[in-house]
């Protein structure tokens, strides 16, 4: 075939055309993105219950930066990669630009309540992925491993809730766990990968 100023274009090149479009915003792919782990397509139906809420707690802050990595430089701490999609309730569809603001301990059980240290928000893309670099939250007392987070769709209500992960001890006995909100963990390179569907009430 040939291109608008008449330069022959090969089906090869076509479709590699295609794909770094897609790649560079014009429409999210399923795979990950600049070498992100993709996460698996999520299994939703129809009419399915919300995500269910939990406590906020005495640690959120607003006004946290923007940003899809939480992890500093010079630690030492176990990585972690959350990511997932959010949806929404009524009919499973991705929802694009849905905010979400993630704030957690660090990995010694200590939350930075002065500063944005383990704290910030970001928008899922077109196909309603969100993807947080950060580390394996600590323990502290009274509590199981958990990571807070908001999530709001554009126009809609806002969602407060934690995640949690699987195999952990204090799940057994800690009072604000709910089995509903586990994330599903497998090993991935340099650390874990905890994967997570939201679903939310577009208004």
């Amino acid at each position: 075939m040939r291109g608008a100023q008449g330069f022959r274009v090969t089906l090869p090149i076509f479709l590699a055309l295609i794909v770094g479009w897609l790649v560079s915003g014009g429409i999210a792919p399923t795979a990950g993105q600049g070498g992100r782990v993709a996460p698996p397509s999520p299994t939703c139906t129809a009419g399915t219950r919300a995500t269910p809420a939990q406590t906020e707690g005495p640690y959120y802050k607003s006004g946290s930066p923007q940003r899809t990595a939480l992890t500093e430089p010079k630690s030492a701490a176990p990585k972690l990669i959350v990511t997932g999609y959010v949806l929404s309730r009524s009919d499973c569809r991705p929802v694009s630009r849905a905010w979400l603001d993630f704030w957690q301990a660090d990995e010694r059980g200590n939350y930075d309540n002065v500063g944005y240290r383990m704290r910030g928000f970001q928008f899922t893309d077109n196909a309603g992925i969100y993807y947080l670099e950060t580390v394996l939250p600590g323990l502290y007392p009274g509590r199981t491993r958990h990571i807070h987070v908001k999530v709001r769709a554009p126009n809609g209500p806002t969602l407060t809730t934690q995640l949690y992960f699987p195999g952990e001890q204090r799940n057994q006995t800690d009072g604000i766990f709910n089995s509903a909100l586990l994330t599903t963990v497998r090993d991935g390179a340099g650390g874990k990968v905890a994967t997570f569907t939201f679903i939310v009430d577009l208004r």
